[in-house]
């Protein structure tokens, strides 16, 4: 809810702060003295246009601004924070900041959270926020949309379950059916996919490359290049270790033996050239073990012809034309053609996953339409007993010959929603047809018709703040003490801000704001006895205490305050409307209850 309403320098108001709160808050005061520029500010903070000439005469700017608090789940702090708006989260609420300026030369800034935002923005949390109903404001009611999800939510939770397997079921088909036009209508490229997967699978099937091969390949090639020398140097290498003929050096193991002889012969007087010996046996070994390894090195060069060598590099080409194709290596060819298989299967089954969603797209629309049956049967109980509760309302406001018409129209086409086309109709009067909404009735009617509408959706109606302007345009008497009721009904599920001219409204609010205009004449006397003041007017507003109240109400009905018999009636409203707040609750439960009789059945 709103807790306080800040305005500066907008219309005839230089500062003012509204404190609101849960409840009924009305703001009264005399004709023209700025009454609607609350509802005009709240306009700024909900995104509406703005307007240079409301900002105030010799001011730069005009300032709306609303502090909220809400449930930290709400939608409009989620809104907010999507926004990169600061959101104060403590103790199990969520503190949210709405600002507008509007400067004198008709540029508007929007701020949320203490940021700025886009107009836009504000305008999407301003909707989850506060509905306002006047007679230049926009009708929440006016689309189809919002009028079947009004209906929706009075349907009640069984409804919502119901629609919430409709839905779910919906989005199954819808997908299916994207699937099966897919399939069927690409059908002719799906074939030529793959018949070029399979021809490339084919040629990589024949080559079989073998993970790592063409690096393997890539090193044998390497050393067939270089035969000869490879086959000269382990030659030298051998002989140098082992050979017969040496020179008279010897060979390497032969010159490691006569070392090992002669360590050995006086090795048993000292240890260390014992070990020494010991490792030299160690070094005949291996020289023994590579001079083999060279030989048989040798050998193998001599198998490996000039044959081999051309084998390895037809069968690099061989893989260098699938790299080429396909892809950077061969162990990535390899998995090229694994996930290519497994798209050929799934196009090869074409014809298989057609009939299997035909099947699927068939049977989910069986039980689609059945559902959508129902809900059907259900909007239109639920219409019957909307319409019923809501021209109830109208007769107790006023509108005796007014009637609320919800039609529910089944459609042959299935939508996410339903197959049902809802629209909300008023017949002002007996002999008039049944007209859409905001269309046919003055505005202080259509403030009438949407009271009685809050009041009946109150219960099940996410906006947490509702404005009334001019609802009690044309009204009097016992009506406008219906109005005040319905009021107070409505404010015990959600905060009412009401701009009223009557008593018997005024009445029943928790809170009483009055806005008092000031204006002094160009060319008065200042306060401080100057001459040649220019001309100003201002507005005040001020929250009254109880005995206020009974003043303001006096003014209200009698333009006397100061007549102790006005006085004496306005205190006599003011008991008669706490009276009637207290029955509120048993009231609007008998009504409930007395409308659902009378409504049909399933």
């Amino acid at each position: 809810m709103i807790e306080e309403l800040r305005i500066r320098d907008l219309g005839v108001i230089a500062d003012a702060a509204l404190p609101l709160g849960p409840g009924l808050s009305v703001v009264t005061g005399e004709t023209g003295a700025g009454k609607t520029m609350v509802v005009t500010a709240l306009g700024l903070l909900l995104g509406g246009r703005s307007d240079a000439g409301a900002v105030r005469v010799g001011a730069k700017s005009a300032l709306a601004e609303a502090s909220v608090r809400l449930a930290p789940g709400h939608a409009a702090v989620e809104r907010a924070l999507d926004a990169g708006a600061e959101v104060d989260e403590h103790d199990g609420v969520a503190d949210l900041l709405l600002a507008r300026t509007v400067s004198a030369d008709g540029r508007s800034r929007a701020h949320l959270g203490g940021r700025a935002a886009p107009v836009g923005a504000l305008a999407e949390v301003g909707q989850q926020l506060v509905v306002i109903h006047g007679q230049s404001e926009q009708l929440r009611l006016k689309s189809s949309a919002a009028q079947r999800e009004a209906l929706d939510r009075f349907a009640g939770d069984e409804f919502a379950a119901r629609l919430g397997e409709y839905t779910s079921l919906y989005a199954g088909w819808t997908a299916a059916q994207r699937e099966l036009a897919e399939l069927t209508s690409a059908s002719r490229e799906r074939i030529r996919e793959a018949e070029a997967l399979e021809a490339a699978l084919e040629e990589i099937a024949a080559v079989d490359p073998q993970p790592g091969e063409d690096e393997e390949l890539r090193t044998e090639s390497l050393r067939l290049s270089n035969l000869e020398a490879l086959r000269l140097a382990a030659q030298q290498a051998h002989e140098a270790l082992v050979a017969e003929d040496f020179g008279d050096a010897g060979d390497a193991t032969t010159l490691v033996d006569a070392a090992k002889r002669a360590l050995d012969q006086v090795s048993e007087h000292d240890p260390a050239l014992a070990a020494a010996a010991e490792r030299l046996t160690e070094v005949g070994y291996v020289l023994a073990d590579i001079a083999g390894e060279l030989a048989s090195y040798g050998a193998s060069l001599d198998a490996d012809g000039p044959g081999r060598l051309a084998e390895v590099e037809e069968r690099r080409a061989a893989l260098g034309g699938l790299i080429r194709k396909y892809a950077p290596s061969v162990d990535e060819v390899i998995a090229w053609a694994e996930a290519g298989q497994k798209r050929l299967y799934e196009l090869q089954d074409d014809g298989g996953r057609i009939e299997v969603l035909g099947e699927q797209v068939a049977r989910d629309e069986e039980k689609l339409r059945a559902l959508a049956t129902e809900l059907t049967v259900r909007r239109r109980d639920a219409a019957a007993e909307l319409a019923l509760r809501v021209s109830d309302e109208l007769t107790a406001l006023a509108m005796p010959d007014a009637t609320l018409q919800v039609t529910v129209e089944e459609t042959a086409e299935l939508g996410p929603l339903g197959a049902d086309e809802v629209a909300i109709l008023l017949r002002p009067h007996a002999g008039a047809p049944a007209r859409a909404l905001g269309k046919g009735a003055s505005g202080g009617e259509l403030s009438r018709v949407m009271l009685a509408i809050e009041v009946v959706l109150a219960a099940v109606d996410p906006v947490p703040t509702f404005v009334f302007d001019e609802v009690d345009a044309g009204v009097g008497g016992r009506a406008a003490v219906e109005i005040g009721r319905r009021l107070a009904m409505l404010a015990r599920h959600v905060q009412v801000l009401v701009v009223t001219h009557l008593p018997q409204v005024a009445a029943f609010a928790d809170r009483h704001i009055r806005v008092t205009k000031t204006s002094v004449a160009s060319g008065a006397r200042g306060d401080d006895g100057s001459e040649g003041v220019a001309g100003f007017t201002s507005s005040d507003v001020a929250l009254l205490a109880e005995d206020e109240r009974v003043i303001e109400l006096a003014r209200m009905l009698a333009g006397q305050e100061d007549s102790a018999s006005a006085r004496a009636h306005a205190q006599e409203l003011l008991d008669d409307a706490r009276s009637e707040r207290e029955k509120v609750p048993a009231k609007a439960a008998a009504a409930r209850g007395a409308t659902r009789s009378r409504s049909p059945k399933r």
